[in-house]
């Protein structure tokens, strides 16, 4: 579910998008499974491309960027999500190459205050007929450059 922009917190580069918890989510022991902060990434990645054009609706894809692969999916547990409810769910781009892109993200609670997961995601953009990696469109890289973490400043 997207949100309006006033509705997230203020982040110095990437986004927050809330995403639900519901109770499938949860495990026997009343906390977030592990593998759902899989699904529940790509529900807070979802709507912030679709937003901006770059979606997957009714079996046809706005554009061909929508057509990739995970290569790679890493998480670190910190504090467990127990109940359901909004989790914020903050997400950037470290890297975006010519046909590979590698998310960063954190799972923290609303208030901003606890931090439950983090890790990385690299996706490869495929040609849908050959399989095979393939460049990102313009309008890909103008979406990613929203974004992309700034390269820290040299001191």
């Amino acid at each position: 579910m997207s949100h309006a922009i006033a509705d997230q917190p203020a982040v110095e580069f990437g986004h927050v998008e809330h995403v639900g918890v519901h109770f499938d989510d949860l495990d026997a022991f009343g906390i977030l499974h592990n593998a759902r902060y899989a699904v529940l990434l790509e529900r807070a990645l979802t709507p912030y491309w679709a937003d901006r054009g770059v979606s997957f609706q009714g079996g046809q894809h706005s554009a061909p960027d929508v057509f990739h692969a995970v290569r790679e999916f890493s998480i670190s547990y910190r504090a467990p999500i127990t109940g359901t409810g909004p989790v914020a769910v903050h997400f950037w781009l470290e890297h975006f190459g010519t046909s590979s892109a590698e998310y960063a993200y954190r799972f923290r609670s609303v208030d901003g205050g606890t931090v439950h997961a983090e890790g990385r995601r690299a996706i490869v953009r495929l040609d849908p007929a050959t399989l095979r990696p393939a460049p990102w469109t313009e309008t890909a890289r103008a979406v990613a450059a929203t974004l992309l973490r700034p390269a820290p400043t040299p001191a």
